[in-house]
């Protein structure tokens, strides 16, 4: 696997004796991190590229802060909209394969675990019928089974199939270790922008756009994450072709301040164990539907610089009224000239940046469009609520043909 540019900071977090390498996606160590995580092309009418960075505070908790309340009408929902700057750490349910490699064994090159059948996008999720949670959790296996010439029986998971196959570790002639050749992941880290917290439930949404693996493409099983206060340090600005970037750091540890229970495609979803503070926002704001929406002005809320959330202007150049949930609802254009100077219009990490027209949240900044910075994709926001399960989720409505 190869090292990235400072466009995001790959760290291999572990290799293993059978040399699993670890790359997570939005990769940090325990310290400074670039925040970038290389996203796949959207295709639309315009080329566009995911924002997937930054995540905000809200304002203060509830103290009872569970998150077991029930869905509520949309017309009883007031959330907090956020702007802040957060780092995500996630955890994959089971260990994610992200490529093979292959072992130099006596009987020439070859990779045990792509002659397993095994792909990239697997989920190890058992070996020897034993649950495997983290890559350290795999080493002894394969130790045991090669020095004792069996086969491993290895569980994976490939999309909404269980799939059992049988993997043979070999030496490695000049390492004298067992090897497997897969490279492998359990965890990931990034950052992003919080779009709005429920002070009723405590629950939260931020990013607007589900978290894919940087190699396999395919959207993260988490089994469990967090999200953390992040301090932006930089910008890359944008120009035409070539998306900008947040640049943050956040720390591991006693940190974090919110769980993440879910990662759909419309954001993550959990929610809030500490206070967080507003500076310009701290009472509830209600919420508009699709239809709602108008072209014109509006607002939205990020960090540019430090944990400072401002606001800026921008322009709804359309809107989709939506019966059902889709991923693309507005077209949005920066227009504030503050914005436009410090980072060219849209960047990568102002994903989840919430937008206010009206005095309502009304969604989230999801995408930029790679020739024109300046604009992007916004979601709206009933569908980040259905997915926090703060509303009830709609029935789909059939179109006749």
């Amino acid at each position: 696997m190869q090292n990235r540019t400072k466009n995001f900071i790959k760290r291999f977090v572990l290799f293993l004796v059978i040399t699993f390498v670890v790359s997570s996606m939005f990769v940090y160590p325990k310290m400074t991190i670039a925040d970038h995580i290389d996203s796949e092309l959207v295709q639309s009418t315009s080329t566009t590229k995911e924002i997937q960075k930054v995540f905000p505070d809200a304002a203060p908790a509830p103290k009872k802060n569970t998150g077991d309340e029930p869905p509520r009408n949309l017309q009883d929902v007031k959330v907090i909209p956020g702007g802040q700057s957060i780092g995500v750490q996630l955890e994959t349910k089971g260990v994610l394969v992200v490529g093979h490699h292959l072992v130099n064994g006596n009987k020439g090159d070859i990779s045990p675990g792509e002659k397993a059948k095994i792909n990239v996008g697997d989920v190890i999720v058992k070996i020897n019928g034993e649950k495997i949670k983290e890559m350290s959790d795999i080493k002894s296996y394969v130790e045991e089974a090669g020095k004792n010439k069996k086969m491993m029986d290895v569980t994976v998971k490939r999309g909404k199939s269980t799939i059992d196959t049988k993997l043979e570790p070999v030496l490695d002639e000049k390492e004298k270790q067992f090897k497997i050749g897969l490279y492998i992941r359990d965890s990931a880290a990034g950052i992003g922008t919080m779009t709005f917290y429920d002070p009723v439930s405590g629950k939260y949404g931020a990013l607007g756009h589900v978290i894919s693996d940087m190699d396999t493409k395919k959207p993260i099983e988490i089994e469990d994450g967090s999200i953390v206060h992040s301090s932006v340090t930089s910008i890359e600005k944008g120009d035409n072709g070539i998306p900008g970037e947040k640049q943050a750091r956040f720390e591991e540890g006693n940190h974090r301040i919110g769980s993440i229970k879910r990662n759909t495609d419309y954001g993550i979803f959990g929610v809030l164990e500490k206070e967080i503070d507003h500076e310009k926002y701290n009472k509830p704001f209600p919420v508009a539907l699709s239809h709602e929406v108008e072209e014109g002005p509006a607002k939205i809320l990020t960090v540019i610089n430090g944990e400072e959330i401002e606001e800026f202007d921008i322009e709804i150049v359309s809107s989709v009224p939506q019966n059902n949930p889709s991923t693309k609802g507005m077209v949005i254009q920066i227009t504030d000239p503050k914005l436009l100077k410090e980072t060219g219009g849209i960047v990568q990490g102002m994903s989840g940046s919430p937008i206010i027209q009206n005095g309502k949240v009304i969604g989230a900044v999801t995408h930029v469009f790679v020739n024109d910075p300046t604009s992007g994709y916004g979601v709206h926001i009933e569908w980040m609520l259905q997915d926090a399960d703060i509303i009830p989720h709609r029935e789909e409505k059939q179109t006749a043909a």
